[in-house]
C-alpha cells in the first residue's frame, strides 16, 4: 500500500524465502511501493507472484539486468547468495539503484568496501537487511542503557543465534555450500550476535577478538558451528557469542551493566509482531541472608504499528527519497555499521582458521 503519493520505488532480486517477507514488508510500508521482480527464470519470477498475490502491475523479469536496466526501480532488495553480492551491488550502483542488501554483506570486507565505494561514488542510500535494529523495542533498550545511573558501562555481553537445521537444510540449503554461502552459520547467524554486541558497545570495535574451539564444519569446510569472544581494553569488556545450524532455537542478548542488566530472548524475530519484551534489572542486591532479591526484574513490551520488517523498508525509503527528491546526502550511518559488524566477522574467520589466535584490530 501506499499512504505517500510518490512512494520509493522497489525491485527485488531473487525469489528467496525471505524475500517473501520483504516483499510483504514493503506493501506495509506507507512510503514503498514493488514495481518489479526478477529471477533467473520467468517461471520462478511468476511463481513468486503468484504466492504473494502480487499486483498485477508488478513487472516479471527473467534476469537481474532487466531490473537493474528498469527506470521505474528506484531501489533494489538483494537477497542473492553472499558470494554473489559484490557483483551485483556494484552493478546496482552502477545503475544508480539504491541498495538493500540481505546479510551477511560480503565473504570479507574488501569486497563490502568495493560495495560502499561504487554507492558512495553514484550518491546512493545504503543499508544492510537486519530488520531488528528497527524496530522500537531496539530504541528503548539503548535509551535505557544510556543512562548511567540505571545501567552504568556494559561490563559483558553475551549473545547467541541458532537454530536446528533439517537433513534437508544441513545437505541442500545455499548456506552450507561452500560456493555459494562459504561463511555458513558465522556469517549468517553470527552476523546477528556481532551486530548485537557492537551496538551495545555504540559501533566500537574491540580490541581483540578470539574464536573458541567449538567450531564445527561439514564435508564442504563450511561452519556450522561456532563462537568468539571480543575484549575491549580500555572499557575493560568482554562478550561472547555463540552461533549454529544444528542447536536450539536462540535469539537472545544477555548484558551486564555496572549498575543494571538486559535480557531478550527474541531479539532477530519478535514472539509476536505488534509488541516485544526484554527484561530490565538496575540496583539489584541481595536481602537479609541473603535469601532473595530486593528487586525483580521489570518487564518492559513495546508495542509498534508495523512489523519490524516495515519499519526498515520505511526508514530506508525514507532515505532514499531524501537523496531523490529532497539533494540529502546518503546516510553512512548504515554503512558504517555494516563494516563493523564486516571487520569483526572477519577477524573470528581469521581466528577459526588460525587455530583460535588472537586477531587485533
Amino acid at each position: 500500500m501506499s499512504e505517500n503519493e510518490n512512494p520509493a520505488r522497489f525491485g527485488i532480486m531473487g525469489c528467496a524465502e525471505i524475500a517473501r517477507k520483504v516483499s510483504r514488508a514493503i506493501h506495509l510500508s506507507p512510503n514503498a511501493t514493488l514495481v518489479a521482480i526478477a529471477s533467473r527464470s520467468i517461471d520462478k519470477a511468476k511463481q513468486f507472484a503468484v504466492r504473494n498475490n502480487l499486483a498485477e502491475n508488478v513487472k516479471l523479469y527473467a534476469s537481474y539486468d532487466e531490473l537493474l536496466d528498469d527506470p521505474s526501480v528506484d531501489a533494489v532488495y538483494m537477497p542473492l547468495p553472499t558470494t554473489l553480492h559484490l557483483k551485483w551491488a556494484v552493478m546496482a550502483a552502477k545503475k544508480g539503484k539504491h541498495l538493500l542488501l540481505e546479510k551477511p554483506t560480503a565473504l570479507a570486507v574488501n569486497m563490502l568496501d568495493e560495495m560502499l565505494q561504487s554507492c558512495e561514488s553514484n550518491g546512493l542510500q545504503f543499508m544492510d537487511a537486519s530488520m531488528w535494529y528497527h524496530h522500537p523495542r531496539t530504541a528503548k533498550m539503548k535509551e535505557l542503557m544510556s543512562d548511567s545511573q540505571v545501567f552504568g558501562r556494559a561490563k559483558a555481553i553475551h549473545s547467541s543465534s541458532s537454530y536446528h537445521g533439517t537433513p534437508d537444510f544441513l545437505e541442500n540449503n545455499i548456506r552450507v555450500k561452500s560456493e555459494l554461502d562459504a561463511l555458513g552459520a558465522l556469517g549468517d547467524a553470527g552476523w546477528y550476535c556481532i551486530g548485537a554486541i557492537l551496538w551495545t558497545m555504540d559501533q566500537k570495535l574491540p580490541t581483540t577478538v578470539t574464536a573458541l574451539p567449538n567450531t564445527i564444519r561439514n564435508s564442504a569446510g563450511v561452519i556450522l558451528t561456532c563462537s568468539a569472544s571480543l575484549y575491549w581494553e580500555e572499557d575493560e569488556t568482554i562478550a561472547t557469542f555463540f552461533c549454529s545450524f544444528i542447536s536450539h532455537e536462540t535469539m537472545s542478548l544477555a548484558v551486564s551493566g555496572s549498575n543494571g542488566t538486559l535480557h531478550v530472548d527474541d531479539l532477530i524475530i519478535p514472539y509476536e509482531e505488534n509488541s516485544a519484551g526484554f527484561r530490565f534489572t538496575s540496583g539489584a542486591e541481595f536481602v537479609d541472608l541473603h535469601v532473595g532479591w530486593n528487586v525483580k526484574p521489570r518487564e518492559v513490551e513495546v508495542e509498534t504499528l508495523l512489523p519490524q520488517e516495515a519499519m526498515m523498508i520505511q526508514e530506508f525509503s525514507r532515505l532514499v527519497k531524501g537523496v531523490k527528491d529532497l539533494g540529502h546526502q546518503p546516510d553512512t550511518k548504515w554503512a558504517r555499521t555494516s563494516r563493523s559488524s564486516q571487520l569483526v566477522l572477519d577477524a573470528v574467520k581469521n581466528s577459526i582458521d588460525n587455530g583460535c589466535k588472537v586477531v587485533h584490530l
